[in-house]
């Protein structure tokens, strides 16, 4: 015990109200997580799954805009052979972190749709007809809000990952790309800031269809695969006996192969699109777009519609690849970061309650 210089016992001093308290520091990061329980399951999900999926993506933008047949791994070759692993990853750091914000509110808005409709006693029943149903307007909502922020960050990536296409298309060569920042300015200066929404259109019709699909698709295979309108997860079916640990995995990695083949072409427009536009080509309608990937640029000797179709799905291997991947990943850490919360503010109030995804 410390003591004075007289060698009586000191007086304790005044509590500093600085002092590090771990309980109080403890309980905020609790009700924290608790509070905010989506976005933190959403942004952590996403991160993980961005950086996973994201050279896989890149090759999907690289064969989207290819103007003669390249099969994935050659075009992986080539890209690590003239920009190294790098190559893989420009723009990466853009869509890591605004892919987890937009995903972030994206999972916001769904799931504060899905709360409202069901307040309101719409589509409320324990069926696959309302789960499914509620999914889909709740996706429609929550892709056509999202989209408004996310176009820009679009246009962005779109830029770094072709910008070898784009340059050659422009009659340049480039030694080194510009880094991020310097394509965002390179677009403003040259288009002004709408310059960000090229392509805003097709860009809106995807988000707001893809993501309709993909939630839809999502809350009916969770549906069937046990998970009640409660929220409770029970036993998989008999005729598909997946490991209740994998439910999310499967259920994510199937939704987002199965939303994304269907709307593929609508992406294949979008980029061609914003291609042309970063190169200062002329304007194509997207009908017009459409029918060039179909029939080819001569009217007069058109390709055959069988290899058009082809044209229009090139890449989809790997953005399947991509997808399942991703959006497994999502799905799994998204619960596994859900059961640490509700592990860890476990007779909190309010604990327990937690959106239903």
């Amino acid at each position: 015990m410390d003591r004075d210089s007289d060698g009586s016992a000191a007086k304790p001093g005044p509590i500093s109200p600085y002092r590090w308290d771990s309980k109080r520091m403890n309980d905020g990061f609790n009700y924290f997580l608790l509070n905010n329980r989506t976005a933190v399951c959403a942004t952590v999900g996403s991160l993980v799954s961005t950086l996973l999926g994201f050279p896989l993506d890149s090759l999907k933008s690289r064969l989207q805009a290819a103007r003669t047949p390249v099969t994935p791994f050659l075009l992986a070759t080539n890209v690590f052979r003239e920009e190294g692993i790098g190559g893989f990853f420009r723009g990466v750091w853009i869509p890591l972190l605004t892919i987890s914000i937009v995903r972030t509110a994206s999972f916001t808005i769904y799931s504060g749709t899905k709360e409202y409709v069901h307040r309101k006693g719409i589509l409320a029943g324990n069926s696959l007809k309302d789960v499914a149903f509620t999914g889909a307007v709740a996706g429609a909502a929550s892709g056509s809000s999202i989209c408004f922020g996310s176009a820009p960050f679009e246009i962005v990536k779109v830029r770094r990952q072709l910008e070898y296409a784009i340059a050659q298309a422009r009659g340049l060569t480039i030694d080194k790309p510009p880094g991020t920042w310097s394509a965002v300015m390179q677009i403003v200066k040259e288009k002004g800031v709408l310059g960000l929404y090229q392509g805003f259109r097709m860009h809106f019709i995807r988000d707001t269809m893809g993501t309709s699909l993909y939630f839809l698709e999502y809350d009916s295979f969770r549906y069937l695969m046990g998970r009640s309108i409660s929220g409770e997860q029970g036993p998989p079916p008999s005729w598909l006996p997946v490991p209740t640990a994998l439910i999310p995995f499967f259920c994510g990695s199937v939704a987002g192969v199965t939303s994304w083949a269907i709307i593929y072409p609508v992406d294949v427009v979008k980029t061609k699109i914003q291609q042309r536009a970063l190169a200062n080509q002329p304007y194509r309608t997207v009908w017009v777009t459409f029918q060039r990937l179909i029939r080819g640029p001569d009217a007069e000797h058109p390709r055959p519609l069988l290899v058009g179709i082809g044209r229009l799905y090139r890449g989809l291997g790997i953005s399947a690849i991509r997808s399942c991947m991703t959006h497994g990943a999502l799905w799994l850490i998204f619960d596994w970061v859900a059961q640490w919360i509700d592990q860890r503010t476990a007779g909190m109030p309010g604990a327990g309650r937690g959106p239903v995804l």
